[in-house]
């Protein structure tokens, strides 16, 4: 018992450890392309962090199972390196019950991953699904942020307000440059400058929203030319399209997983193989990583982290793979993912057995050389 919690505190370290730098690094990515969309004007700012919030249980079922892998590597490989393997090893404790140990931790990772595939990592979805919609029914004027400059329609109009009211229905100091492109798009025709003293908003009866510029000039021309023409208005009305918000979610993964069972849809089957693999990805991982990390102390503990992370990678590449192929009716639901998990246990039992059968190979093979003699 003294052995066990021993090994999994030692684990569970530095799985928090890992698990937590991996966690930063994928949603500071993931935050940077929300931020830019924001900068866009495509996003409200103050709904980013709510978004990253909804998405982290499903940043976490991807990450924990990676996060165990590394852990048992780093973990057992200084216990390798500082030769305490050696000396658990030295009584009694082999490479399969050093397995079993480590099953404890790695069960409650499972259930952990469990939970947050089939439950909290759909809910998020489902959450930031919400929020997206919310978002596609703002307008430009609603995500304005005065005294910034906004980018719109893919960059083709600039916008920029110097004084926004409380309620965002008037507009102070009002600078907008778009561009007029061909019908198809692929050629600029021309740029039009609006300036004006002041704005509002124009909601009509059918839904549509103008924005009514008040006291201003409209500038049209060619950059570079000189024949732009100068037009001064009173009052100036145009169409507030609706930004566009760019998701990288699937519909679904907002699903609940009690919606997917017994579905005949083979989208909705393919999406429930892949929640059920990842807590069983857990144990294969496991099963793999305790052989993997055994080194020698005159090798160092890195030898074997790259081979071990492309067998890894080669594990999840393949289950990513099979869940296209299944999601395209290539491979039938019955085989689906689980023949991945199959391949991938099978290398994992050898990579366990193979010392010990190896050693018993040798013993067998001295005992008849002793007996020949």
């Amino acid at each position: 018992m003294i052995v066990f919690r021993y090994l999994s505190r030692e684990l569970l370290m530095t799985l928090s450890a890992v698990s937590a730098v991996l966690l930063v690094i994928i949603m500071s990515g993931r935050f940077i392309k929300y931020l830019a969309q924001a900068a866009q004007g495509a996003l409200d700012p103050g709904v980013l962090f709510m978004i990253m919030g909804f998405r982290i249980p499903g940043f976490l079922q991807l990450i924990l199972p990676l996060g165990l892998f590394l852990g048992i590597l780093l973990a057992y490989g200084r216990l390798y390196l500082d030769s305490e393997m050696t000396v658990l090893s030295a009584t009694g404790v082999s490479q399969q019950r050093l397995f079993v140990y480590t099953l404890g931790p790695a069960t409650l990772v499972a259930l952990l991953v469990a939970w947050l595939s089939l439950g909290l990592a759909p809910q998020g979805v489902a959450q930031v699904e919400r929020i997206l919609n919310e978002q596609d029914a703002l307008t430009e004027f609603d995500t304005l942020v005065p005294g910034r400059f906004q980018s719109m329609k893919g960059g083709s109009r600039v916008t920029y307000v110097q004084d926004l009211s409380d309620n965002r229905t008037e507009l102070g100091g009002v600078f907008i440059s778009d561009k007029r492109l061909s019908s198809d798009g692929a050629k600029e025709r021309g740029i039009t400058v609006l300036v004006a003293e002041s704005g509002r908003q124009e909601i009509q009866p059918d839904g549509s929203r103008y924005l009514i510029l008040e006291n201003g000039y409209r500038y049209d021309g060619n950059p570079g030319k000189a024949d732009y023409r100068a037009i001064q208005y009173d009052t100036y009305g145009m169409l507030l399209e609706r930004p566009q918000v760019v998701a990288d979610i699937g519909e679904r993964e907002a699903i609940p997983s009690s919606e997917l069972w017994g579905s005949e849809d083979q989208r909705h089957r393919a999406e429930l193989q892949w929640r059920l693999s990842i807590p069983l990805l857990v144990f294969v991982v496991t099963l793999l990583a305790v052989p993997l990390a055994r080194v020698n102390p005159r090798q160092g503990r890195f030898l074997k982290l790259l081979p071990a992370i492309l067998l890894y990678m080669a594990y999840l590449s393949l289950l990513i793979a099979m869940r296209g192929a299944l999601d395209k009716g290539k491979v039938s639901p019955e085989l689906g993912l689980w023949w991945v998990h199959g391949v991938f246990l099978a290398i994992g039992l050898l990579l366990l057995f193979w010392e010990p059968l190896r050693l018993k190979l040798a013993s067998r093979r001295a005992a008849r050389e002793v007996v020949h003699a």
